[in-house]
């Protein structure tokens, strides 16, 4: 539906621009364009390489292992039919630490990982193998849904992406949206935990 919401603008523009007289204007615009997304491309590739390099230390040295531990009780509260230290609890903790840091490129691995994990542990449920209700083959379980609405509503102490956006438009202060950014996301992710533990019941 996009594809086709996208088409028609492009098309509609520049039926509008031919009628005008400003076709010169449509190039220049698709050259400057161009080229700003390539110079946006690279800036985000320099600061997801810093951050992403940040977490690969902090696995190596234990700290995202510690962190793990500490959220530990919090898993546990949001999923409190998996199984303890199920492999999908790994990556889900990994998970969640790499979105609060605002990480959400570093998250994505991590976060398909954990939905194998999930995936495997309702094939078990289903074959009897681990405790639990199984849902029918082809319907996610409430481990599933409640991770993937905590993964898209996570909180984020450090909004990488859009200070980089920020930086890169010539922000005067990229890093001024930080407080704002706390706030809607500790609203979205209260939410979110709310909405989860109603519909588990």
């Amino acid at each position: 539906m996009l594809n086709y919401l996208w088409a028609g603008m492009i098309l509609i523009g520049i039926i509008f621009a031919a009628f005008n007289g400003r076709m010169p204007d449509i190039t220049n615009a698709a050259l400057d364009s161009s080229k700003e997304a390539i110079t946006l491309c690279i800036t985000m590739m320099g600061v997801m390489s810093f951050w992403v390099g940040l977490m690969e230390i902090a696995a190596k040295a234990g700290i995202i292992r510690s962190a793990s531990r500490k959220i530990r009780p919090f898993v546990k509260f949001l999923f409190p039919e998996l199984p303890a230290d199920h492999p999908a609890q790994e990556h889900i903790t990994t998970n969640i630490i790499a979105n609060v840091l605002g990480l959400g490129w570093a998250a994505t691995p991590a976060g398909l990982r954990a939905m194998e994990e999930l995936s495997k542990l309702e094939e078990d449920r289903r074959k009897g193998r681990m405790p639990g209700k199984a849902r029918k083959r082809g319907i996610a379980s409430n481990e599933m849904c409640t991770f993937l609405i905590i993964n898209i509503s996570s909180l984020q102490l450090i909004p990488v992406n859009v200070i980089a956006y920020r930086s890169q438009y010539g922000s005067v202060n990229p890093a001024g949206i930080v407080g704002a950014g706390i706030a809607a996301t500790a609203v979205s992710t209260i939410v979110a935990v709310m909405y989860c533990k109603i519909m588990d019941k």
